[in-house]
């Protein structure tokens, strides 16, 4: 082979060595390109999980689920009940915010509450006008049957055979029916009067009841005595229901004392709107009312942000399900009075107690796990 065909020939093995290596790095590069697209794969699909759960509402317990702790009884127990639920059965934090009616709606209309787990209009004047403007959601009735007014111990009217006692007031079923029996509940301060127990001074039940006392005529036959506060009025009632002694005066359910004690309500004139809005005016203004009427009988309601309806369906499942019976309420509340437990203590008796009726509120898992945490 002559000098110049080896030349030729080393030439071409150099252009195609030199042609490999392009040929290898840009598969290298393409590889790398490769390995990339892979990596970026599921961090795409992780995106679209995250919002696959946001749309379906996932509550994903990132932050304590907040009730409001108004300051009732009935109120407070329910929260403990559902908090114990919701942290033993489907292991979400809660917290409280405790404070008066007025201040804990008002943070909750803020977003600083989630729950509110008995609100009703008579209590919560603004409820109304902000689950008509959406800017809270009714998750149902945790209660119903709520009312008030004038109520008398039924041995007054019925006599109780078992502890010797007749009847001093037979045929008392009515407020017009109140003149014609004031010697049964004679004022012990006032010879010529009958004496009615009613509300603590600045409560709204206590101005409602002033205003209907004029003007059903009774100032003629009694005289309004005033408690310094509800535990002297319960324990007014408490204390002449178990000397047999007569006792009238204003109260309501759901309370302790009427599960600890059998009394009647008084019959009013039926409620109507336009009644009960002169009434409540009446009693705002401090005057006279031009008509008077039986308080309503309203429900207590489980009140939600419209957020957080959004993000915890399955709280609200189990919240839409949830409901005590009036009667059991009041006995739940005297046995807390008798034993001198507090709400939470109260809330563990009622779930050991009534376990047919929470297991119904939860999936069968979740009730499962809080009679777990119960033993």
């Amino acid at each position: 082979m002559s000098h110049g065909s080896i030349r030729r020939l080393l030439a071409l093995v150099a252009l195609i060595a030199a042609f490999s290596v392009i040929v290898a790095a840009c598969e290298d590069d393409a590889s790398d390109d490769a390995a990339v697209d892979t990596d970026d794969t599921p961090a795409a699909t992780d995106d679209a999980t995250d919002d696959n759960d946001e749309a379906a509402g996932t509550w994903h317990g990132d932050r304590p689920i907040v009730f409001g702790d108004y300051n009732w009884d009935s109120i407070l127990l329910f929260n403990r009940l559902a908090q114990f639920i919701l942290e033993e059965g489907y292991g979400y934090e809660t917290d409280t915010i405790p404070g008066e009616t007025i201040p804990l709606f008002q943070a909750q209309l803020d977003g600083e509450i989630d729950l509110s787990m008995e609100i009703g209009e008579q209590q919560v004047a603004p409820y109304t006008p902000a689950l008509e403007a959406g800017d809270v959601v009714s998750l149902g009735a945790s209660l119903d049957d709520v009312v008030q007014g004038w109520w008398v111990p039924t041995y007054m009217i019925e006599g109780d055979e078992e502890r010797g006692i007749e009847a001093t007031a037979p045929g008392l079923e009515h407020v017009d029916d109140l003149p014609d029996h004031w010697e049964a509940f004679q004022d012990p301060e006032d010879s010529e009067k009958g004496r009615i127990y009613d509300g603590v001074p600045g409560w709204e039940g206590e101005r409602v009841q002033e205003v209907k006392f004029y003007y059903y005529g009774l100032d003629e036959y009694y005289n309004r005595f005033l408690p310094g506060s509800g535990a002297a009025l319960d324990t007014s009632l408490i204390t002449a229901y178990e000397r047999g002694e007569p006792w009238l005066g204003y109260t309501w359910v759901p309370t302790w004392v009427a599960g600890q004690v059998e009394i009647t309500l008084l019959e009013e004139p039926e409620y109507s709107d336009e009644c009960w809005d002169e009434v409540q005016e009446a009693a705002m203004e401090g005057r006279a009312t031009e008509m008077a009427c039986a308080w309503p009988v309203v429900t207590g309601d489980i009140v939600s942000t419209p957020e957080f309806a959004e993000e915890a369906p399955d709280v609200v499942a189990f919240l839409e399900e949830f409901y005590v019976d009036i009667d059991v309420v009041n006995e739940s509340l005297a046995h807390m009075a008798e034993t001198d437990i507090d709400h939470d203590e109260a809330a563990l008796w009622f779930l050991e107690e009534y376990e047919d009726l929470w297991s119904s509120w939860v999936p069968d898992d979740v009730a499962e796990r809080v009679r777990d945490a119960l033993q």
